[in-house]
């Protein structure tokens, strides 16, 4: 899961359009245009993403509107929560030891 998602999310391109779409939905022809991307490359990129099930695709009129989809973040997410709980413990040490140092050069000790 996570593996492909960073796999996919690797290339400039695709985490840029993922940047683009956080921000709102958008069209092809926007995406293309705030990225100074071709269409065709665009379009294929946004293929990738949604096959790996990152984007969704609603159509209005004749265009696509495309949209992330929260499914794969939540994911995403929750595997990295792991990570969290060791940097908060790592983050919390350091915060004990700077006020340790602190107390010791408060009470004019080295």
């Amino acid at each position: 899961m996570h593996t492909t998602m960073f796999s996919i999310l690797s290339e400039p391109n695709r985490l840029d359009i993922v940047e683009v779409l956080y921000k709102s939905p958008r069209t092809v022809n926007e995406i293309a245009g705030l990225l100074k991307l071709n269409q065709p490359q665009t379009s294929k990129h946004l293929r990738v993403l949604a096959d790996a099930g990152i984007v969704e695709a609603t159509p209005i009129k004749n265009q696509r509107m495309y949209m992330l989809k929260p499914d794969k973040f939540e994911e995403l997410d929750r595997w990295l929560e792991k990570f969290r709980y060791m940097w908060d413990e790592r983050l919390k040490r350091l915060e004990r030891l700077l006020k340790e140092k602190k107390e010791v050069k408060k009470n004019g000790r080295k």
